[in-house]
């Protein structure tokens, strides 16, 4: 499962350098799936989709920190918790019931990002 930031989000910041995957963005801000990967050309998502590794995608909010679901691993392979729920100050980073995954899956998902 991956971790998705709520909107009791006050916007610290204290997150996002401690992202493995460079998944954390600030809201409002455009994300590539490039950004802190070793991840180049085309790249399918979770949904299926395909997407440009270089190219500009929309938020995932426009008001709070947000996660993106197909780069966020939980940490896994990478440290023993999700560093960003570690650091939050007001626990606003939590389970995201809507994207269910096995330690397998993340971890393979963590091999297709860092090559």
């Amino acid at each position: 499962m991956a971790i998705k930031i709520t909107e009791e989000c006050i916007n610290c910041g204290a997150c996002e350098p401690e992202c493995p995957n460079n998944a954390i963005y600030e809201g409002g801000i455009q994300w590539k799936l490039s950004d802190g990967t070793s991840v180049s050309g085309s790249f399918q998502l979770m949904d299926g989709n395909s997407i440009g590794a270089e190219d500009d995608q929309q938020p995932v909010s426009n008001d709070v920190y947000y996660i993106v679901t197909d780069k966020c691993t939980e940490c896994v392979g990478f440290h023993d918790e999700p560093q960003c729920a570690a650091v939050c100050p007001v626990d606003c980073c939590i389970d995201d019931e809507d994207h269910r995954e096995s330690k397998e899956d993340l971890l393979t998902k963590k091999e297709k990002l860092h090559l």
